[in-house]
């Protein structure tokens, strides 16, 4: 039978446990506030930025060209981007991107496809590494909110460069998308080569509005797909942010 003395030290430790755990959920609660807001401040631009591009590819016309666009001279290769936590204590958030990657992943390999991941996150990083018949091409850990600019840039300017080597035929980015608070779930899309479905010039309710682009509007696209690729790689990077802090708060 425990001791008056064991009793007292044990009800101390659950004392200074539950106020760690407080402690941590503040935190979470406060980093939550400021990735929702970024989350959601950049979906309204990404949104933008995607209808003109469709509504120029519509201007210019089917026989546009551009290397973003190209199908690869490479069939047997495909790049996933995963995205996760670094930690654990954020419910089943790591569980959902890694499962969701992996399913993926071994769909491709089925497929008779060679599968190279580029890691974001330990968790994922080490599902990667323990999943056979995949080749962890690179990976990167310990990511703040305010390098994910950077870091998607980077790693867009990457993918562009192997896209033009024809190192791959296809990538997809798999991360979990943020809803809201209560409803995160796993993403798993083509980032490249770009598909873009073209939007014709819709005329108003005050008679035909024509659009001149000056530049031309395969040099002004020339700009837009690379801007397109880094916002969408961003947005992804702010969404698993946000999510995973959703994730954090009721975990305390």
């Amino acid at each position: 039978m425990p001791s008056l003395s064991d009793i007292r030290d044990r009800i101390k430790t659950v004392q200074n446990t539950r106020q760690i755990t407080r402690a941590m959920k503040l935190v979470a609660g406060a980093k939550l506030n400021k990735a929702t807001s970024a989350a959601l401040a950049a979906q309204p631009f990404q949104r933008t930025l995607d209808r003109v591009i469709r509504r120029v590819v519509g201007a210019v016309g089917e026989d546009f060209t551009h290397p973003l666009l190209s199908q690869p001279d490479n069939d047997d290769v495909v790049y996933v981007v995963a995205l996760s936590a670094d930690r654990g204590l954020c419910g089943n958030f790591n569980s959902m991107s890694t499962k969701s990657a992996e399913a993926e992943c071994l769909k491709h390999q089925r497929a008779g496809k060679t599968v190279k991941v580029i890691a974001y996150g330990k968790k994922v990083r080490d599902s990667m590494r323990r999943q056979g018949g995949v080749e962890l091409l690179d990976s990167q850990v310990d990511l703040a909110p305010e390098d994910y600019p950077a870091a998607a840039a980077a790693l867009a300017d990457r993918l562009v460069r192997d896209l033009g080597a024809d190192s791959f035929s296809q990538c997809f980015l798999s991360w979990n998308g943020y809803k809201s608070v209560m409803v995160q779930e796993p993403r798993f899309e083509q980032i490249l080569p770009m598909r873009v479905e073209a939007e014709p010039e819709v005329a108003d309710a005050g008679g035909g509005v024509e659009y001149l682009y000056e530049p031309g509007g395969a040099e002004i696209l020339g700009r837009l797909l690379p801007m397109a690729l880094r916002g969408r790689i961003l947005l992804a990077f702010l969404d698993s942010q946000a999510g995973e802090q959703a994730k954090r708060m009721p975990a305390m």
